[in-house]
């Protein structure tokens, strides 16, 4: 399976810089996979599509503030993300300019923060904590969008329904919803958490996507998401993943796997186990993300999508706009 066999031009003016300001309104291209149909419609009439019997899983991680600019003692910027913490105040991170060198300060003016690189790709603080450390940090917004991340960005960039630490970019399809509109659904909702690593959203490299490593990350599917999940199975309810990331840690959990790190790379082919339809955002070519929803959409359909998407001058990538795949 060739990698260019994803690819699609996108106009750059249709790639979204900024939230609306009303996250329901949106808007929402519906495939019907049965039907090979494409509707148009707002995003909070994606109630019309929920039936009582149906179960919307989302994902409840909450994106944390891990990008840093800090100064080296010559004066020059230093950028670092965070990626993970991997044990007291060490964390696993980005570090640009590559020219840092290990065993080189980082200061954070005027908060007497410092760090210092370690190892490659490795940064150790020294700070009271690490809330002290995250408090130096700004919202991860993704490359694409050009501009500094603002404070609007700490309430647009995350969830209503957010709840744990851990990501480093959100799970988008998710920033749609308000609490008033997840009122008004009548279906089940049920919540799981798998924290967003920055691999997700690496473009892929081999022209044989098969020879893509897929990095792990980790998650977890609660008891009461696992009932809810046996129950709308039961009573031949569908099962609606809130984005990839979800959609991804369903077919982990349909796979056997409760909790943990998950590397499942899910492309054109796979056979999905509990996902039966798809909330999501437009994602960049030649990224697992695509590929994932060519999975499940059909590569000729969603590709015939996407087309119709750019012709009505949709809103494209994390702040952009949504699709529901049926």
């Amino acid at each position: 399976m060739r990698l260019s066999d994803f690819d699609y031009y996108l106009p750059k003016e249709l790639i979204a810089q900024y939230p609306l300001s009303q996250r329901d309104q949106a808007r929402l291209l519906v495939l019907d996979r049965a039907k090979r149909k494409i509707e148009h419609r707002i995003f909070k009439d994606i109630k019309d599509y929920l039936k009582k019997e149906d179960l919307l899983v989302l994902n409840d991680t909450k994106v944390l503030a891990a990008r840093l600019i800090g100064k080296r003692k010559t004066g020059g910027n230093v950028e670092i993300l965070l990626l993970e913490r991997k044990a007291g105040l060490t964390f696993r991170a980005l570090v640009r300019p590559a020219r840092v060198k290990i065993g080189e300060k980082i200061f954070f003016a005027p908060s007497g923060i410092s760090c210092q690189l370690s190892a490659k790709n490795e940064v150790v603080f020294a700070a009271k904590d690490e809330k002290a450390v995250y408090a130096l940090g700004k919202m991860p917004l993704p490359p694409y969008i050009k501009r500094e991340a603002e404070d609007k960005d700490n309430i647009y960039y995350q969830t209503v329904y957010a709840a744990y630490d851990g990501s480093v970019a959100a799970p988008t399809a998710g920033l749609h919803f308000t609490q008033s509109l997840l009122g008004d659904l009548k279906c089940g909702i049920a919540y799981l958490t798998l924290h967003v690593g920055y691999s997700t959203f690496k473009p892929v490299k081999t022209e044989n996507i098969l020879e893509h490593p897929m990095s792990s990350e980790q998650f977890s599917v609660p008891e009461k998401t696992a009932q809810a999940i046996e129950d709308t199975r039961a009573k031949s309810g569908r099962i609606f993943a809130v984005g990839t990331t979800s959609c991804r840690a369903l077919e982990a959990f349909g796979q056997g796997v409760k909790s943990g790190g998950t590397d499942l790379f899910i492309y054109p082919g796979y056979k999905f186990k509990l996902v039966d339809g798809l909330l999501t955002n437009f994602h960049l070519p030649k990224t697992t993300l695509f590929l994932l929803a060519c999975a499940l959409g059909g590569t000729d359909l969603i590709k015939q999508a996407y087309a119709e998407a750019i012709e009505k001058q949709y809103r494209f990538y994390s702040y952009g706009d949504a699709m529901l795949i049926l």
